[in-house]
């Protein structure tokens, strides 16, 4: 078992400038919270301090037992016994999923979950781009709070 275990973590900028950095797990969660909140990042990767602005990250994606087939592996861990060094990935994984309502000039409006807070959402009737509205925030659903996305007006970016 592997405590200090570290993971690859990949990311798109808005820019589409893409970047990479190896993470420990501990990082891996603190960058999710800082993500879904919105909040700056930093932390420590050897011996250079490494930040990243989640408002200006378009996507990340953590290489690890979890990359491909997220679904399919959860699905085998619940049926076999699952390793110490993998639950607090795992853990990581479903805490931090977060509620987006998404309201599309098509007409579709629905609640949805995400692995993490984004900026940018296909919706999932038309496939048109809606956009995270930050000034409205998050709003009351039946299912619990939820980051609102549209595509009906003008969102301001960054």
């Amino acid at each position: 078992m592997k405590l200090n275990q570290h993971h690859t973590m990949t990311y798109t900028l808005n820019s589409g400038i893409k970047g990479s950095v190896n993470l420990s797990t501990k990082q891996i969660q603190d960058w999710i919270e800082s993500y879904r909140v919105g909040s700056k990042y930093v932390t420590t990767v050897g011996k250079e301090h490494f930040g990243l602005n989640p408002e200006l990250v378009a996507d990340f994606k953590v290489h690890n037992e979890f990359s491909e087939q997220r679904e399919h592996v959860a699905a085998i861990q619940q049926v076999t016994a699952t390793s110490k060094a993998s639950e607090p990935l795992a853990d990581v994984y479903s805490q931090h999923k977060v509620l987006i309502q998404v309201e599309c000039k098509c007409g579709a409006f629905y609640v949805e979950e995400s692995a993490y807070k984004r900026n940018k959402w296909g919706c999932k009737e038309c496939g048109d781009i809606v956009f995270l509205d930050s000034k409205k925030g998050m709003v009351d659903t039946v299912k619990g709070k939820a980051w609102y996305m549209t595509n009906r007006y003008f969102v301001e970016r960054g």
